[in-house]
């Protein structure tokens, strides 16, 4: 009962931190900001944010895609509308718990197609430091392309913010419990050998290794690069586009747009789903182009109001239709056995 507590506290001290960074952003303009914030968002083209939907939903299917690349060498074939939807309704959950949606999305794609849940989770984890190493790619080429400009700033943000503890908060976790899970089981292991939990700790950790290298024997090398290629390029491509939406920042190019998604994609770690943090980033970024607060925050708040909505319907479709699924089933199977 306390761990639950202590664990409910600690993320809601995220989410209250996403609401006060509301609540300060809001409040803390001054009428002519305010006015100049309006006006950025009632001149705004929103048709420009059709190709930007469009975008968003191709990147999370090439990322379900690429998930399933990982799964092949354990000899998993999960059908695509499945590891979609399960994919959506982990960004669903991570939007408010962090983390925990990439427990509830292994959970669910093993429920439904009958996979181990160990080994799932496994290409998960991979799949993450992964991420993190493509992240670090981005954040240099970013970087060298506009050193000028943006080399300093880079700096002082990636240092406070690693001294701050947040970097990569998911991968330290994960890392750490699994690092002290191997500890327990192997000293568990040599007293108890035989004992039941012991038996299926010990085969939750060989699952999870097996994951853990399912890269090494990947079938569709290629194919894996090219959906990581493409998954980054929407990103950038949905900050470029929408730069065209609001006339303060329509003059802003490919650049920009990388600079961005490198410090933005921070914010997705520092609060639940970016709340309250995104358009605080975007808005210090965009600062170093020149563009004035209100009108960094107008575009910050525009580019998290979509990427947020897109996952809110599309992740609450793919709750039901999961649910759906699931109960269509267990009718089926209700009725063949009377």
């Amino acid at each position: 009962m306390r761990k639950k507590i202590i664990t409910f506290l600690k993320y809601g001290v995220f989410t209250l931190a996403g609401i006060f960074l509301v609540w300060w952003q809001l409040s803390s303009m001054s009428p002519e900001e305010t006015a100049e914030f309006r006006l950025a968002l009632r001149s705004a083209n929103y048709y420009l944010l059709i190709p930007v939907f469009i975008m968003a939903i191709l990147s999370h299917l090439s990322r379900s895609l690429r998930w399933k690349l990982l799964m092949e060498p354990l000899g998993f074939t999960p059908a695509t509308r499945i590891v979609f939807a399960s994919v959506m309704l982990g960004y669903l959950i991570n939007s408010f718990i962090p983390r925990l949606g990439e427990i509830v999305k292994c959970t669910v794609l093993s429920k439904k197609e009958k996979l181990e849940v160990d080994k799932v989770l496994g290409t998960v984890i991979i799949e993450r430091i992964f991420d993190m190493f493509c992240y670090i790619l981005f954040i240099l080429f970013s970087v060298l392309i506009q050193i000028d400009l943006v080399g300093g700033y880079f700096k002082k943000a990636l240092h406070s913010f690693t001294h701050s503890g947040n970097l990569s908060t998911s991968i330290q976790l994960i890392t750490g419990l699994l690092l002290l899970f191997i500890i327990i089981v192997i000293i568990l292991a040599r007293k108890y050998p035989q004992h039941p939990i012991i038996i299926k700790a010990s085969h939750f950790l060989k699952g999870m290794l097996t994951g853990f290298v399912s890269i090494k024997k990947l079938k569709h090398r290629k194919l894996f690069i090219f959906h990581t290629i493409f998954i980054w390029s929407m990103y950038l491509l949905q900050i470029y586009i929408g730069f065209q939406v609001i006339e303060g920042t329509a003059h802003l190019g490919i650049k920009a747009a990388c600079a961005i998604l490198s410090l933005a994609t921070l914010s997705m770690i520092a609060t639940p789903g970016g709340l309250g943090s995104f358009p605080m980033f975007v808005m210090q970024t965009l600062l170093i182009y020149h563009i004035s607060a209100p009108t960094g925050k107008a575009f910050g708040w525009l580019m998290w109001g979509v990427t947020t909505s897109i996952i809110l319907m599309v992740g609450v479709m793919s709750m039901v239709y999961l649910f759906y699924k699931n109960k269509s089933k267990d009718e089926a199977y209700t009725s063949d056995t009377q």
